[in-house]
């Protein structure tokens, strides 16, 4: 009987263990979902060369000092969002980050190399513009935020945000150590407190994805006075940008 009883163990432990190796080897996949194929058409795009990674950039051009770095969700294509930001900032130019290994740039997405790209499109950006508006969407939220405490943009919008990827993963996979797994971790509240541009967080009332208490403790990393929210009444995470009044809480960063 002991040594059935060991033998169960034994079993039980090694699928625990190849369920954490299958885990850590394919969290990315869990995190990212890059469409294949753009499926809108936008006015232009340009190509930014990284290291590792060729990316693209759909813009809307227009000439001043004023302009708009969108960073996306887990799995979207950018170029969707161009109309409805042009609607919100009519008169500053947008540059949209396909991300690594998203539709038309190549590479692989991993945190560190999706903040470093951002900052280069960034500075790219500043070279011609002096006023930039940061809009990070759910995963890019992340790295928006990221890209604020390392730089100054005129203001920063996040919408449907988190405060940790990591606690959501810890919350959704409670029986497994994600804090040694997880290699993306996303940890804004790290970075929040040094950002000192005016800063909008813009909510879903009815966000299935990213709970309110995750949304409400980045709220309270900021700086006194730094960050304000608005919860768009009746809005999910993916449709919170069909609202007339996503239109409205955008335009407050202009």
């Amino acid at each position: 009987m002991q040594k059935v009883l060991t033998t169960i163990l034994l079993a039980a432990l090694g699928l625990y263990a190849a369920a954490c190796l299958l885990l850590f080897v394919r969290q990315r996949a869990l995190i990212y979902f890059p469409p294949a194929v753009a499926a809108f058409a936008v006015p232009d795009s340009t190509i930014l060369h990284v290291p590792g990674a060729v990316l693209k950039v759909s813009e809307r051009r227009m000439p001043g000092t004023r302009a708009l770095l969108y960073l996306g969700g887990n799995a979207e294509d950018v170029s969707a969002s161009l109309p409805l930001l042009a609607r919100a900032f009519p008169e500053r130019a947008l540059f949209l980050l396909h991300y690594r290994g998203y539709a038309g740039s190549s590479g692989s997405p991993g945190e560190a190399a999706l903040v470093a790209d951002a900052l280069a499109l960034f500075d790219r950006i500043a070279a011609g513009h002096q006023d930039i508006v940061i809009v990070g969407r759910s995963l890019g939220s992340g790295i928006a935020v990221q890209v604020a405490s390392r730089r100054k943009p005129g203001a920063l919008v996040l919408v449907t945000p988190y405060d940790s990827l990591q606690e959501l993963a810890v919350r959704q996979f409670p029986w497994f150590p994600v804090r040694w797994l997880l290699r993306d971790k996303y940890e804004s509240w790290r970075h929040a407190p040094a950002v000192s541009a005016p800063t909008y967080i813009v909510a879903a009332q009815h966000d299935e994805i990213i709970p309110a208490w995750s949304t409400a403790l980045l709220l309270s990393r900021f700086g006194a006075g730094v960050a304000r929210r608005t919860v768009i009444e009746g809005a999910g995470h993916n449709t919170i940008s069909d609202s007339p009044a996503y239109l409205a809480a955008l335009r407050l960063a202009d």
